[in-house]
């Protein structure tokens, strides 16, 4: 496939996906289980990415990565909406890497 092809390929779900969600009755996204799933996302997040930032292979990695990970637990720790969290945590780890910090 080429990548034009690709991207008109993932707008159009992406699309029908929108759709799809507008289709949903709201008795369904009322209940209290679907309700909590928002408020539990960041902290899966947050798990997978503290296993992706502090090994590689299977080793302890101490590097940018590490550093942007603490960033992104104290904005979490400071309540902060999860796309602050989230740029946070990559300018954080983007000093790191540039080596200011």
């Amino acid at each position: 496939m080429t990548t034009g092809v690709t991207v008109v390929v993932a707008s159009i779900c992406a699309v029908g996906l929108k759709l799809t969600g507008h289709l949903v009755p709201s008795s369904v996204l009322s209940h209290p289980r679907i309700v909590r799933i928002p408020t539990l996302l960041p902290a899966a997040l947050l798990a997978a990415l503290v296993v992706q930032a502090v090994t590689t292979s299977g080793r302890l990695v101490a590097d940018a990565r590490l550093v942007g990970l603490a960033a992104a637990a104290l904005a979490l720790l400071l309540r902060a909406p999860f796309i602050v969290v989230v740029v946070v945590a990559a300018a954080a780890a983007g000093v790191r890497a540039a080596g200011w910090g």
